[in-house]
């Protein structure tokens, strides 16, 4: 039986612990806050509920799987449902388009309000079908960094299909290309969001991530997105995982080019392998200072980062649904500004999500708790305090306007949270929710790999790390460090 430390109780370390534990190894987390979640946390604000951030949860098999692994049932612990509307979408040209999760209805949809014929659409949604089905195995559940990936038949009929991949392209311009209506075309390049980057820069390969969530559908656990945290944490506790809140880890110990353990609180604690949940960069910088770092790795271009109000509104909007976009004007725009001025646009695309639509106790009665995100650069010193009041102005005037409302007198309690917070809690780099951005078209070989290259014993997952940021990759990272690890032994 091996001992394995987990720095960070964050959705891929708690998936880890999981894993590890029912390999039959003796696993330990240690976690600076006082619960476990990073990012996928929540609060309750004057009888508002709020989850503090991930919002979209698709692809659940990658939650009910820990379950399965575990001989339990996932149904006694776990539960969701499957929408039946992905996304209502806003333009302020008085457009309004309601996207289905059944994919007949929304081909139906997109030709009823774009004019886009469905057997377009339809050529489209299977060519993105087609690159997640020729990439899955190879870029997201398998380490990138590992001769073996590549020794398979699977990577022959990859490179044996290449230029349905598109990848000297960019996002906007497959869609573009292929689309007429330009508000198809902003619905279309909104999911270069997904992973924080610029669909003007991306690569055309990205149209997959429109095919996970309309193949697989969107979900909203019973209890909000809490309720995965919170299940996958009471699953490693039944299974025997010790956790330590409240104990930030100060180093990595090495010794020998091995990772021997970890320093906490003054404590040495002893560890056969290390696991990172902690964010690349500063497991680097503060956690292994005194080595050195891949500094072509943690200099790359940061994803995207998010201003959030949680406003509990005093008011129900029928016309809202779980999901909610209230698109900008000029989209390039506005990613011109987030990624090349590094400043906030004046007309942001505004992502407005409502957990008591599907949970009302999230909020009181005749009342609604919103979770307005708007993307913004990451935090490069900015001043934070005036953008963040400018934009709440521009925020609650754009909303006021498609709503037909004063929604200012509507807030009957707010918090905010900004990159700069989002770094202090999460230990995110700058703030940036996925690591590195996916602006690069190389960027999938870019990101960190989920072992050292250079200290034995130490494995990195999370959202800054390969495969990327969001919960199922998040998942997918703590399974490919399981698999290593067991492969190793």
């Amino acid at each position: 039986m091996s001992k394995v430390i987990i720095i960070g109780a964050g959705i891929a370390g708690l998936a880890a612990s999981v894993r590890l534990v029912l390999q039959g190894h003796d696993v330990t987390v240690f976690e600076g806050n006082d619960y476990p979640g990073g990012k996928l946390s929540a609060f309750e604000l004057e009888g508002y509920r709020f989850d503090a951030g991930p919002s979209l949860f698709t692809m659940p098999h990658f939650v009910t799987q820990l379950f399965e692994l575990a001989g339990e049932e996932a149904t006694n612990y776990f539960n969701y449902q499957k929408k039946k509307i992905a996304c209502q979408y806003f333009w302020d040209d008085g457009i309004r388009f309601t996207a289905h999760s059944d994919q007949g209805k929304f081909l139906s949809e997109i030709e009823s309000v774009f004019g886009e014929p469905q057997a377009k659409v339809g050529r489209y949604l299977q060519r993105a079908k087609k690159k997640y089905e020729l990439t899955h195995s190879l870029f997201l559940e398998n380490s990138l960094h590992k001769l073996s990936t590549y020794l398979s038949s699977d990577t022959v009929k990859a490179l044996l299909q290449f230029p349905i991949f598109q990848i000297n392209q960019t996002l906007h311009q497959v869609n573009e290309k292929t689309f007429s209506d330009p508000h198809l075309v902003q619905l279309f390049d909104r999911f270069a969001t997904y992973n924080g980057s610029d669909p003007y820069q991306t690569s055309g390969i990205m149209t997959l991530i429109q095919h996970l969530e309309q193949f697989y559908g969107t979900y909203i656990p019973e209890g909000g997105m809490e309720q995965i945290t919170g299940s996958i944490y009471d699953l490693a506790v039944r299974k025997g995982v010790t956790f330590k809140f409240n104990t930030k880890v100060d180093r990595i110990k090495v010794n020998q080019k091995t990772a021997t353990g970890v320093e906490a609180q003054g404590l040495f604690f002893e560890a056969d392998l290390v696991v990172s949940n902690m964010d690349v960069f500063p497991t680097y910088k503060t956690l292994l200072k005194d080595l050195p770092a891949p500094e072509k790795i943690l200099t790359q271009e940061r994803s995207s980062s998010a201003v959030i109000f949680y406003w509990g509104i005093q008011k129900s909007f029928p016309e809202l649904d779980l999901h909610n976009i209230f698109f900008s004007k000029e989209y390039k725009q506005e990613f011109d500004c987030i990624f090349n001025d590094q400043k906030v646009s004046k007309d942001p695309t505004i992502y407005v999500n409502i957990t008591s639509k599907d949970v009302p106790a999230d909020a009181p009665e005749g009342c609604e708790n919103w979770f307005v995100m708007i993307n913004t650069p990451a935090d490069s010193g900015q001043d934070w305090e005036t953008l963040v009041s400018e934009l709440r102005k521009n925020v609650i005037e754009k909303l006021s306007r498609s709503l037909g409302v004063s929604l200012d007198s509507l807030i009957a309690c707010e918090a905010v949270l900004t990159p700069p917070l989002i770094a202090a809690k999460t230990q995110s780099h700058l703030g940036a929710l996925y690591g590195a951005s996916s602006n690069d078209k190389m960027a999938a070989f870019l990101r960190h790999p989920n072992f050292s290259q250079r200290i034995k014993n130490l494995y990195f997952c999370g959202g800054s790390v390969h495969p990327g940021g969001g919960i199922p990759l998040c998942l997918l990272s703590a399974k490919i460090v399981a698999d290593l690890i067991t492969s190793k032994n």
